[in-house]
């Protein structure tokens, strides 16, 4: 179906503007850009980092001013997250988890610590994710340990337990579930327990993220080509308290964003990131999201968007302010 006929089926959608956006991936005139990852510097939040990968070559650390701060030749890694306070070799850091399909038969997941204070990448090595083509990546915590879930292409989704207190990389597949059809995106609320996972033709799912948790998803959203027009792509999570909030997925038929409640799973509204200061989005495979401050210019959160159609050739990422998405929306 022609993008022209999804986009007057689908469900009205606000538009905000980008008010920053990163360095171009290396990788230029080709699909290479696709997931960011957000570290939050609590002491000097304007310091605060990115984490992007080009699922060509490896991963960027970029400033909140979208200089490149780190390239790590990692080959083919496709999304990427971390966690921060994570026990590494002994002491408290940030581990990054990027879903590494350098082996498109056996999938694994690369893990890296990042040093704030330099913004260097450190790999740590690889864990196994399991029989077939890595895709998906989002991480996981509670009182049991930190976990990885890697969304394999064929929507088999391995919850893998991580150890990197020893320094070096080790981890177990704990559990497995399956979508039908092709995945990607994910997400885990550490608050709720609950994991989101978009099927890219089909809709965005949930599930208990427990370990010992059930195997069968509830549907939250169907990609009916309304509120999401397939593809259904990126998740991302915005926590507002205990237990409230919105989860995000990329609508990337129709080059928008879709919200959708935590509380109850209703439909909030819809957002496009137009061009202004910098481009607009299309196409967007990998979004994230964290509220808080983030200096002067993201002073009530960050979202990141893959763009698709970068003008400069090789694509990128585009940074809103939360703020903006929050008072064209009304929320």
């Amino acid at each position: 179906m022609p993008i022209e006929t999804r986009i007057a089926n689908a469900t009205p959608a606000v538009s905000v503007t980008a008010r920053g956006e990163t360095v171009p991936v290396g990788t230029s005139n080709a699909d290479a850009a696709d997931d960011p990852a957000i570290w939050r510097n609590a002491a000097d939040p304007a310091a605060s980092l990115i984490i992007g990968t080009d699922k060509k070559a490896g991963l960027y650390v970029y400033g909140l001013d979208g200089k490149v701060r780190d390239f790590l030749d990692a080959g083919r890694v496709n999304n990427v997250d971390l966690k921060d306070g994570v026990t590494i070799n002994g002491t408290s850091g940030i581990l990054v988890v990027a879903s590494d399909r350098n082996d498109p038969l056996n999938a694994k997941l690369a893990l890296f610590r990042l040093d704030p204070a330099s913004a260097k990448l450190t790999a740590l090595g690889t864990v196994a994710g399991g029989a077939g083509e890595a895709y998906g990546v989002c991480m996981y915590r509670d009182t049991a340990g930190v976990y990885a879930f890697i969304v394999l292409k064929d929507g088999t989704i391995n919850q893998i337990a991580l150890d990197t207190a020893g320094g070096a990389a080790s981890g177990t597949i704990v559990r497995t579930m399956k979508l039908g059809t092709q995945s990607e995106g994910c997400a885990a609320d550490d608050r709720t327990g609950r994991l989101y996972v978009a099927e890219e033709d089909v809709g965005l799912w949930r599930f208990d993220a427990s370990a010992a948790g059930g195997l069968t998803p509830a549907k939250i959203a169907a990609a009916d080509g309304k509120n999401i027009v397939a593809d259904a792509e990126g998740v991302a999570i915005a926590a507002i308290g205990e237990a409230q909030g919105y989860v995000v997925v990329s609508s990337q038929g129709d080059n928008a964003y879709t919200l959708y409640r935590i509380a109850d799973e209703s439909y909030v509204g819809r957002f496009r990131i137009a061009a202004g200061v910098v481009g607009g989005t299309e196409e967007t495979d990998g979004i994230e999201l964290m509220l808080g401050d983030f200096g002067p210019a993201y002073p009530g959160g960050l979202f990141i968007a893959q763009d698709g159609f970068n003008a400069a050739g090789a694509q990128n990422f585009k940074l809103v302010a939360w703020n903006d998405i929050k008072a064209s929306l009304g929320l």
